[in-house]
Order: structure tokens, then sequence, then C-alpha cells
């Protein structure tokens, strides 16, 4: 007979790299928790650097490390003292060989630290560090992970971007945590991931079995991100939230786009963010010339993020691939009109909601922006009905319930 579950869970939640102002995973790991708390349970952060700004409620522990991509002390060379440690020594030349050991590391340092505490948790949960330090920690407890997408696309897109042979052999060497992950995400039973899209290609990238992946579409934090009508939107103002050079982000589609609208029409794109400096993006905007239709934000606070939506009159996601898509879900909670690429789970969150067009083509993306500033009302709709449907179908407490849901199937198998 099973044995009775507790009403309230005490959940480990792993994360190796936890800011929620650089990609998705913070931003996942904050809310989640933040609600998981809300719906009566006691959670505890495991976490890498930097520090996550969390509930008053939920403790953090985070986890010594090296920390070689803190944007203020880059790739610093580490003490003697600290190389004495053999996990600091392994991160370093790791890091050293142009590697990215910070799943792996991760992973064995949280096993290391919870050695005789795995009684104060229910079960763990993994946010996609899927390392053998995981594939350890399931042997004593009940063990779920989440995989936003395959990482493999993020390969694939790179070594297409990567121009000569030793560029390629660079991009090879960073994605190798790859093997690992895929290895141990094989050997666990209960897979979370936010998308059907992620769930069928994780499913098919990774070489697993469907039946132990569960879908729990991520929340948008209408808190957070909300419509400011006090604003008036700016005729011809275009916002982006991915500034990076990673070709995944598409941003490079985007600033072809743009010089291609900027002979018809007086535009602004507004990128949240800062680019690597003398990278691909700053070296494509003073070739393409449009330095004076473009402004990098840098670092801003969230006020100022969704007064910056408020004036927008478009929202671009140029993205070749999202597993999710939160930057689409979040202008329309602030009820921007979105343009969309189909990447991926993209289609997902926008629905009928947006403009869809196929990932990778300035051309399309030029025209639907265009079309969108040449009709304002058409834009206003659109930026009603992306409001109503994050309110309707994306919030943190369903993804949180149907998370719960798996945390309890995984307790189950395991006893």
């Amino acid at each position: 007979m099973t044995e009775k579950q507790p009403t309230r869970l005490r959940i480990g939640l792993l994360s190796y790299r936890s800011n929620p102002f650089c990609g998705g995973q913070g931003v996942y790991v904050q809310n989640l928790s933040h609600a998981l708390t809300q719906l009566g349970h006691h959670v505890e952060i495991i976490s890498g650097p930097p520090d996550l700004p969390l509930n008053e409620s939920i403790p953090l522990i985070r986890l010594p490390s090296l920390d070689l991509y803190n944007p203020e002390n880059p790739f610093r060379t580490p003490s003697l003292q600290e190389l004495r440690d053999p996990l600091n020594f392994m991160e370093w030349v790791g890091v050293s060989t142009m590697g990215f050991p910070e799943p792996f590391i991760f992973g064995i340092r949280a096993w290391r630290r919870l050695q005789g505490q795995y009684g104060r948790y229910d079960v763990i949960h993994d946010n996609q560090s899927l390392s053998y330090g995981v594939w350890l920690m399931q042997r004593q407890i009940p063990v779920v992970a989440t995989i936003h997408h395959p990482i493999t696309v993020d390969r694939s897109i790179d070594l297409l971007a990567a121009g000569s042979f030793l560029k390629k052999l660079k991009t090879m060497r960073w994605y190798s945590f790859i093997g690992m992950q895929k290895r141990v995400a094989r050997s666990l039973d209960h897979i979370i991931t936010v998308s059907r899209c992620a769930m069928i290609d994780i499913q098919k990238e990774f070489d697993m079995d469907a039946a132990c992946f569960h879908v729990a579409p991520n929340g948008i934090d209408t808190d957070r991100f909300y419509p400011l009508p006090r604003i008036q939107r700016e005729p011809g103002r275009i916002i982006v939230t991915n500034s990076a050079d990673t070709p995944l982000k598409g941003l490079a589609h985007l600033l072809l786009a743009i010089k291609d609208i900027s002979r018809k029409l007086n535009v602004q794109l507004i990128v949240i963010g800062s680019p690597k400096k003398d990278g691909v993006i700053e070296t494509l905007i003073r070739d393409l010339g449009i330095g004076d239709r473009v402004t990098f934000t840098g670092r801003i606070t969230h006020a100022a993020f969704v007064q910056e939506y408020a004036r927008a009159s478009v929202a671009v996601v140029p993205s070749l691939y999202e597993g999710f898509g939160l930057p689409a879900g979040e202008a329309m909670a602030c009820a921007v009109p979105v343009v969309s690429t189909t990447g991926g789970a993209l289609p997902e969150v926008v629905g009928n909601a947006g403009v869809l067009v196929p990932p990778g083509d300035a051309g399309a993306l030029g025209r639907a922006i265009f079309n969108l500033l040449n009709n304002p009302d058409q834009a206003a709709e659109l930026g009603l009905a992306g409001y109503r449907r994050v309110r309707q179908a994306f919030t943190w407490k369903a993804a949180a319930q149907k998370t719960v849901e798996v945390y309890r199937s995984a307790i189950d198998a395991y006893h």
C-alpha cells in the first residue's frame, strides 16, 4: 500500500545559474518557487551564482564556486588556495579550455552538499543542470527535472553560424556537456517541460520515452508585467528584449528588417540590454548603417522595463527557437501587439493574439512589423487579445499546481 503523502511538500529546487535578469531559467526558479510557497509548500533553493532575489520565506542555499562568468570580474585567475579544491580545479580547467563545466560542477557540489541531509526534503527538483550529481541523488530521494528546451537546437544553430573550422571546434567544445545531459535525462522517469513543442523535440533529440514527460507551461507574472494606460504608445517605436549575439535569438534578422522598414517609415528599435562589445550585433549595425535607428538600454530597472513596453507600438520576438517564449508572454501581458516567429513553442504562447512569421525570414518579419505600424486599430486589437490570453492561459499558480502533480507522481513511484 502506498504511504499517504504529506499535504505540505518539502522541495529542494536546484538551479545552477539563477540570474532572473538574463535568461528564462532564473525567471522560472524565482516565480515557480514563489507560486509553490503560495500553495502552502516549503521550498529551498540550492543555487549557483548570482544571488537570486526571492520571497523572504524561501531559504537560499548558495553553493560556493569560482564564479568565472561574473561580469564584474570575468574569467579571473583563481588563487592557488582556491585551486586546491578538486572541483574548483576542474571548473577552472574546463573554462580555460573553452568548455562550459558549470552544470556538471554545480551538480556534483549539490550532491556533496546534500549528503546526509536528504531527510529534509520529499523531492529534489533539478532545473536543467542534468548533472551526474543529479543522477547520484535519485538513488536516495525522488528526483524531478525540468528541461526547458533541447540544448542540441542551440548547438545546431551556433554551428551553422560558425564560419571557420576553428570556430566550429570551439562551438563543439562549449557544448560538450550535452552528452552528460542526455545520459542523465534518460535515467529520470519524471521530466517537466514547458510546452508540447519542447516535449516533442526533447524526446526526439535525447532519444527518450514519451511516458516520462509532463507539460507544465510557464506562467507570466502579471503583478510585474501589466499595461500602463497613462503612457501613450509612440508611433514607429519597436521593442525587443533579445540583446544577445547568440544566433538562436534572431536579433540579426530583426536588424535586417529594420534596415528595410526604415526606408519607408521613421522607426526606432529599442533593445533591452547591451550587445557584446565589437561582437556580431554591433558589427552588423555598423555595416547596415542603422546606428541612429537602434538604441540599447543597458541594464534597467523593472519599472523602466515596463515603461518601455508601454511606449512601444510593437514588440518583436525574432528567435529562431524558444522552448516557451517568456518575452512574448511578457509583452502580451503589457498589451503590446506582438510580431513573433513560429520558432519552437512560440505559436503555443502567442496563439491568434499576435502575428506569426517563419523564423530566420527578415523579409517576412519586416512586412509584418510594417503592416502593424500602419494599422494602429489592428495593433490595438491584438494587444488586447494578447493581454486577455496571458491572463486566462498562463499563470504561475497553474504551473505550480501541475508541477506538484509531477512531484507526487515521482514520490509515489519512488516508494
